[in-house]
């Protein structure tokens, strides 16, 4: 492709675009991958962003052979959370090792029904791609997930169950298989899973499961197939690693009937086989809350209560076999020296007693066609039990999964078989290198080998048709054929598991190491076996003397052979063996089998990778993760897809997204599509060399073709975007203006009838009022009746709302509306009870200094209202405790008044009585007397009780005679004094000496006793001011202006 011009358009539309300011030179902006907004986001559009994120599909990397960007690739996309990528139509998956916002419903049906490419890569984007080949091609399907302990296997094949649990139709019996599909992973994690090094969940068991579809592509049954359970584990654990989680579940979860009843205790240290890890407890593992979720999983599936009772039986035994402790005779044989335990497993596995201690003490050996029972010694029997336990609990593990099968199975007699449909799931081992590689790593890497021969094969065959579809020429690719291994492996009488299962069957004294020297002699000479004595001495130095090496797909492994023979023959002794195959060929003929179930369906697959060994988020293992890329195969893989053509897409697809590029096809193509493609690809300068068209799609080979094509289209998009908001913004508001102005046509001929109906109605209801209201007033002193109610109802109302807008807001405000009629002893009740509430109010509020003063006030009106002129003038003012302070009062008076109290004291104008000469003297009430004042002599001393009454005038005046009774020379006679507060002073005497009714109000004059046997006079008449004088008549004389007129 001529690329110089593609880059002049790119530079040309960008100057334009910067020149008339609709695009910013430096722009930041990148449109991302992950569609978290909702937008459905296509793979290229997010190849603009590929500098960031990495490109969404290792084919289009530029340098497709190097491992280093293959890597750097997956740590762009790792840091931005991106956790899936594709090779093409394989997804591969890092563990982020953090729950991501990505997998809710939502997610789910952004997926749903949408082409592989549309939407960025994801597990759920896989699952609904096999899903619709499946509905559509009426071809069953498989999903091959595979990867290291750790790297998300588990989890991957939830997420798919769990897609299709909430995308698929569902009825009633439809719902319940779901919900049995999904349980079956609580139960299987259970008795399956346990924590290892690597992973606090690792499945330790392949598991295939066939999801099976009707015709209406809703799941109705599904079938569960296991591979090659580590059995080991349930006698042996490494260090830092748990035996099978329903171990420790059982322990903590169970009520304590359950474990009185199985005899165990609720301490994980108190048993064999889960001790030897030395780690019963994990942070991250709730063992309590797992037991809960497993027993109601088992209820889901429809175990019943004895079937679980029995299941937990045989699981209990395991641990009491494990407790089983052996002594040793002199001449070497073993007996049982825990007798407790050996009651508990007959009971719980309802055997003889006996029978079972002799079984775990004696091995069967068969001479001359005689049964012979052959004591063991300790090392035996404790590899008798050992052997025992394994074999009881993967029989059980196998009946538990054949269980779940019946309760997955549909069972509609109507169904047709022949029209459903199925979905495979392999979850599996991936390839394992460790330090020390055992027999366990040797049957998983065979595994994988033929994982990886079915993987190429179909691959290459799905792109050969995919070519020959559309009339591409096929180029033959070159690539590593792992068949030669294979067939080292599983060949008739010459593979190593020939060799194996011969060298465990044939008398004498078989060992590993004589198997070892059998495999130098048989297959010595092949290219991919080696051992340490066929190796050169370099690569003797890292070789050891038990070990053989096979070269796989995926690079060299070291296999010891030490428990080689053992663990193929399951450590059961001889005479079991003639009756049962090796493990060895157990599991190649259930791989074969696999194969041929993988064959027969069209596969997708899932690569798990984990970024870190010490599973955290966020971290970036580059080491590891290259170990995982290399015997996963990825290269292998993505140099097997990028032999060809490195993309393709249909002719319309392609058209569609491009089309802007070229003038001839913007903005539509009316031709043909394979003709609009071709000449597309001549205005870009495609070179022939670079690009094939099909009969549907156009094939590009080399990825910074299609990346220069997506970059010019980045850059179109910006001057497209400016026309089209132009033409949209003018047209958008032409239509706008139209709609607004018929809808408020529409709107005012709707209003106008609604204001003209609503002003009929409103003149008919008022003219029916008001006849109301005139009928009403005619009759408005009749009784109640159709004619004056509503007249009544009215008044009654307008008295109400009248009587809420004016209540008095006081006690002293007097005023109340006037009733109607009907409403008179209403009103009056209503009266009073507002008038009490005021009180109360009121009264709640004083507190007991305003109250003392209230009292006086009552005393002082009692007295004094309506008789005495300048009483209105006293009301508001407060009467205070005292007239005279400390200071004004001599501390020579004080004293000789000694300890009384006094309780007012005022000053005040005393009149001789014979000349009436007037002298300032101070009034002091005390608890029992009166005294008048002189400075510091006590003058006189008037008791309470021989004051006979008080006389005042009724005018504005200040003066009042103390009348005091006279029966001795001693007394002076009647005091004459004033006060300017003179109401104040005569309301304090009058409380204090209890004389409330002995104040007389004169009008006139006032009488009162000089002497004894004289008297004297006190005229008061009105003026215009004050002034008191001796009359020529010898009265006093008292003129005193009117303030009040009575």
């Amino acid at each position: 492709m001529d690329l110089s011009n593609i880059g002049n358009l790119m530079r040309k539309t960008q100057a334009s675009i910067v020149e008339k300011g609709y695009l910013f030179k430096n722009t930041d902006l990148v449109i991302d991958a992950v569609g978290s907004d909702g937008i459905r986001v296509m793979m290229e559009s997010a190849l603009t962003a590929r500098d960031r994120v990495g490109v969404q599909d290792f084919v289009l990397l530029e340098n497709h052979t190097s491992e280093v960007a293959f890597i750097e690739n997956l740590r762009k996309r790792f840091k931005e959370n991106l956790i899936y990528t594709y090779i093409g139509s394989v997804l591969v998956s890092m563990n982020p090792y953090k729950e991501l916002e990505i997998y809710t419903k939502q997610h789910m049906e952004r997926y749903r029904g949408v082409n592989f490419y549309e939407v960025s890569p994801h597990i759920y984007a896989v699952a609904d791609n096999a899903y619709r080949s499946m509905r559509t091609e009426r071809r069953d399907q498989c999903i091959l997930i595979s990867g290291e302990s750790g790297a998300g296997k588990t989890e991957a094949s939830k997420k798919v169950l769990q897609y299709y649990a909430v995308t698929c139709p569902a009825s009633e019996h439809v719902q319940t298989v779901k919900d049995r599909l999904l349980q079956s992973n609580p139960v299987l994690e259970a008795f399956g899973n346990a924590k290892t090094l690597r992973n606090d969940n690792s499945s330790r068991f392949g598991k295939y499961m066939d999801i099976q579809f009707d015709f209406k592509g809703a799941p109705v049954g599904g079938h569960i197939i296991n591979y090659l359970l580590e059995k080991s584990r349930v006698v042996h654990q490494s260090h830092g690693e748990r035996n099978f989680h329903i171990f420790y579940q059982l322990i903590e979860g169970g009520e304590d009937d359950l474990l009185r009843r199985l005899g165990l205790e609720k301490n994980a240290q108190q048993y064999q086989y889960l001790v030897k890890g030395n780690c019963p407890k994990v942070s991250s593992i709730n063992d309590r809350n797992d037991w809960k979720i497993m027993r109601k999983a088992l209820s889901i599936i429809g175990f019943t209560d004895d079937e679980v009772e029995e299941l937990l039986n045989i699981i209990a035994s395991v641990l009491h076999l494990g407790n089983v402790q052996y002594g040793g005779e002199d001449s070497g044989r073993a007996y049982i020296t825990t007798e407790t335990q050996i009651k508990y497993l007959a009971r719980l596995l309802g055997v003889d007693g006996t029978v079972l201690k002799e079984a775990l003490t004696h091995k069967k050996i068969i001479a001359k066609g005689e049964e012979l029972m052959s004591p063991l010694n300790q090392e035996q029997a404790a590899s008798a039990r050992d052997a025992l336990s394994k074999a009881i609990y993967g029989r059980t593990f196998t009946w538990l999964v054949n269980k779940i099968n019946d309760s997955l199975a549909f069972k509609d007699d109507s169904f047709n078989s022949k029209n459903a449909s199925v979905i495979g799931l392999l979850d599996i081992y991936g390839f394992e290198v460790f330090q020390n590689n055992s027999f366990e790593q040797f049957c998983i890497n065979y595994c994988n080998e033929k994982l990886q021969q079915l993987f190429i094969e179909l691959t290459l065959k799905s792109e050969q048709e995919e070519y020959e579809a559309e009339g591409i020429t096929w180029e033959p690719v070159q690539y590593f054929n792992n068949k030669i291994i294979c067939d080292l492996v599983e060949e008739k009488f010459k593979g190593i598991i020939s060799i194996l299962d011969e060298e465990c069957l044939r008398p004498g004294d078989a060992s590993d190491i004589t198997f070892l020297e059998k495999l130098e002699d048989t297959v010595g000479g092949h290219a991919h076996f080696l051992t340490h004595k066929l190796a050169d001495g370099k690569t003797r130095k890292v070789m050891g003397r038990e070990e053989f090496r096979l070269i796989h797909y995926a690079g060299e492994v070291n296999y010891n052979v030490n428990g080689f023979l053992d663990k193929n023959n399951d450590l059961l002794f001889r005479n079991l063996k003639e009756v049962r195959e090796q493990a060895a060929t157990q599991f190649k003929n259930s791989l074969a089998k696999l194969m041929e179930i993988l064959m027969s369906k069209e596969p997708s697959y899932v690569r798990c990778i984990k970024p870190n060994d010490a599973k955290q988020a966020g971290r970036f293992d580059e080491v590891l993760i290259r170990h995982q890329v290399k015997y996963l195969g990825l290269m292998e893989n993505l140099r097997v897809r990028r032999a060809g053509f490195a993309y393709r897409r249909r002719y319309e697809t392609f058209l569609q997204r491009y089309k802007s590029l070229c003038p001839d096809t913007w903005p539509n193509w009316d031709g043909r599509l394979v003709d609009g493609v071709s000449t597309l690809v001549k205005h870009l300068g495609y070179k022939p060399e670079e690009y094939k068209l099909g009969r549907t799609k156009i094939f590009i080979r080399f990825p910074k073709t299609l990346f220069a094509t997506e970059d010019a289209l980045e850059v179109r998009k910006h001057s497209l975007a400016t026309k089209l908001q132009s033409s949209w913004k003018g047209y958008s508001q032409k239509t706008k203006y139209r709609k607004m102005r018929q809808s408020a046509v529409k709107i005012q001929a709707w209003w106008r009838g609604i204001l003209a109906r609503r002003e009929a109605k409103r003149r008919r209801e008022a003219a029916n009022t008001i006849r109301r209201f005139i009928k009403g007033f005619i009759y408005r002193h009749q009784p109640r009746c159709p004619e004056n109610e509503y007249f009544l109802d009215y008044v009654r109302y307008s008295f109400l709302m009248k009587l809420r807008r004016s209540l008095p807001k006081t006690v002293l405000d007097k005023s109340w509306p006037t009733p109607p009629p009907a409403l008179i002893e209403a009103s009056e009740q209503l009266r009073k009870l507002c008038m009490q509430n005021m009180v109360w109010k009121y009264c709640k509020n004083i507190n007991s200094e305003w109250k003392h003063q209230l009292e006086q006030k009552m005393v002082a009106s009692e007295i004094f209202k309506d008789k005495k002129d300048n009483y209105p003038q006293s009301v508001p003012k407060l009467f205070v405790g005292t007239r005279l302070s400390g200071e004004d009062i001599n501390p020579k008076l004080q004293q000789a008044v000694g300890n009384e109290k006094m309780k007012y004291a005022v000053p005040v104008t005393k009149y001789d009585r014979k000349g009436y000469k007037a002298r300032n003297r101070q009034l002091m009430l005390m608890a029992d007397s009166a005294i008048i004042v002189e400075e510091a002599k006590l003058k006189q001393r008037i008791d309470y009780s021989s004051l006979k009454g008080i006389s005042v005038s009724s005018l504005s005046d200040g003066m009042f005679v103390l009348h005091v009774a006279c029966e001795d020379n001693k007394q002076k006679g009647d005091v004459v004094l004033q006060s300017e507060h003179v109401i104040e002073t005569l309301t304090k005497v009058a409380i204090c000496a209890d004389k409330m009714n002995s104040i007389n109000i004169n009008q006139g004059s006032i009488k009162f006793n000089v002497a004894q046997g004289k008297e004297g006079i006190i005229d008061f008449t009105s003026g215009s001011e004050l002034l008191i004088a001796k009359a020529k008549n010898g009265h006093l004389s008292v003129t005193a202006p009117r303030l009040n007129s009575r």
